[in-house]
C-alpha cells in the first residue's frame, strides 16, 4: 500500500466524482440531487443528511477543481490548486473510527457541509499525493476517445487506461489487430 486506506478511499472518490461529468462520461451523472445521495452512498461518504440543490452545485464546482488537479503541468501549479481548495476549508483534524473502519483522521469539523467534508478530506489525499512526489500518480486515461482520470497506485507506475475491462482491453485489441495487419502486409510482399 502507498498510501493509508482513508487517502486511498479518498482518492477513489475524487476520482469517481471527476468521472461523473459529462466530459468523461458522455452525460451528466450528478443530473440530481438523488444521482449525488446515490453517489455518496455508493462511496461511503459518513455524515449524510438531505442532500440539496446547493450540495449539488458545490459538487459539481469542486469537480472542476479536482480535475484541474489531474490537469496541473507541474507540481507548482498542482500545489497551488490543491492549496486554493484546502485552503477554503474550515480543517478541524480529528481521529475517528467510524463505520467499522479502523482509526483514521478526518479533516473536516463535525457537522461541516457536505462539499466542504470532500474538500477537505479529498484535497488532503492530493496533498498528501504531492508531498510524496508522486504527483505523476494523477492521470488521465491513454486512450484517445477517453478523458477520464484515475491514480495510478500500482506499484510500478503501469495503469494506463481507467478501466482496464474497457479502455484498456480496447486499446490493447486494436494494437493486437494493427500488428496483425502489419504482419500480413508484411509477408505479402
Amino acid at each position: 500500500m502507498i498510501f493509508t486506506h482513508d487517502t486511498e478511499h479518498a482518492l477513489a472518490t475524487v476520482v469517481a466524482l471527476i468521472n461523473t461529468a459529462p466530459e468523461a462520461s458522455g452525460a451528466e451523472e450528478l443530473g440530481g440531487p438523488g444521482e449525488l445521495r446515490a453517489f455518496l452512498e455508493d462511496y461511503r461518504f459518513s455524515g449524510v443528511r438531505e442532500v440539496t440543490d446547493r450540495d449539488l452545485a458545490e459538487f459539481r464546482e469542486l469537480r472542476e477543481r479536482f480535475r484541474a488537479v489531474f490537469g496541473a503541468p507541474d507540481v507548482p501549479r498542482a500545489v497551488g490548486l490543491i492549496n486554493e481548495i484546502i485552503g477554503a476549508v474550515r480543517a478541524t483534524p480529528h481521529l475517528t473510527d467510524h463505520d467499522g473502519y479502523d482509526w483514521h483522521v478526518h479533516f473536516f469539523a463535525p457537522g461541516a457541509p457536505m462539499a466542504e467534508h470532500l474538500a477537505a478530506d479529498c484535497g488532503m489525499a492530493l496533498a498528501y499525493v504531492v508531498a510524496a512526489g508522486e504527483l505523476d500518480r494523477l492521470r488521465t486515461c491513454e486512450a484517445p476517445d477517453c478523458s477520464r482520470v484515475l491514480v495510478d497506485l500500482s506499484r510500478n507506475r503501469c495503469r494506463r487506461y481507467c478501466d482496464s475491462r474497457t479502455c484498456g482491453n480496447r486499446m490493447h485489441v486494436a494494437a493486437y489487430r494493427a500488428r496483425r495487419r502489419e504482419a500480413e502486409a508484411g509477408s505479402a510482399h
